[in-house]
């Protein structure tokens, strides 16, 4: 099933959920354990009979879902094929039925509450490091381009951030390599941006805010609050 690009997944209005990274996101808020355990085995139902279930997360007082596809298609400028994680019309499917599910058990979204990780790391050699990260990641080598044409490391459990691998030139300065990805949805970046300056934190590049707003602390050390402008709803 093709991919969706980032207009599609807006013009789907899906007010419960934001797109973060490759997937569409959701916290419902519950009032006990067990009426999200019912909300979430009804979320399974729904997800049987279509062969396609969310990834799951409960604690106390709500619910996270996550849907992405494992297979979608991608195909790049040349017009080859790639098969990766990412959001495909089924996901979108489901979103809207879940939502129909939260307001039968009246449970209610909080999709400004979303949030998801990712680590990235600047090399020039991300084929020659990339095995060993995937080793001590996740333990697994097929964990290596897992649902990515890249040499990304992702578990297929979730259990670990995914790490992807930005350029970098061998040869330039030593500097802090690694980073942190922070997935917010688009109405709490500027919220989240401004509490980390006003925690010490200095904006180092904002040349592709909203979608990429670059912090550092005060050793140097970068975050990175990310927005999936593409898939949010226009005003």
């Amino acid at each position: 099933m093709d991919m969706l690009r980032g207009e599609k997944i807006a013009e789907a209005d899906l007010t419960d959920w934001r797109k973060l990274a490759q997937g569409l996101h959701a916290r419902y808020l519950v009032g006990s354990f067990s009426i999200g355990a019912r909300f979430v085995a009804a979320v399974g139902e729904a997800g049987d009979a279509i062969g396609h279930h969310p990834r799951v997360s409960m604690g106390n007082g709500y619910v996270d879902l996550k849907l992405i596809t494992d297979d979608a298609v991608y195909r790049d400028g040349e017009g080859t094929e790639h098969i990766i994680e990412w959001v495909t019309q089924q996901d979108v499917d489901l979103a809207r039925r879940i939502t129909e599910i939260a307001a039968e058990h009246q449970v209610d979204a909080d999709p400004t509450a979303v949030s998801m990780i990712e680590l990235g790391l600047d090399t020039a050699r991300s084929a020659t490091i990339a095995p060993v990260w995937a080793a001590l990641l996740t333990g697994n080598p097929e964990s290596q381009g897992h649902g990515s044409p890249s040499d990304e490391i992702r578990d297929a459990t979730g259990r670990v951030p995914n790490l992807w691998f930005g350029d970098a030139d061998e040869h330039a300065a030593t500097r802090p390599r690694f980073h942190v990805e922070v997935y917010v949805a688009p109405e709490v970046a500027e919220q989240r941006i401004a509490a980390a300056v006003a925690a010490g934190g200095t904006v180092v590049d904002d040349s592709n805010s909203p979608s990429l707003t670059v912090l550092a602390d005060q050793d140097g050390n970068r975050g990175i609050v990310c927005v999936d402008t593409s898939a949010a709803k226009k005003a």
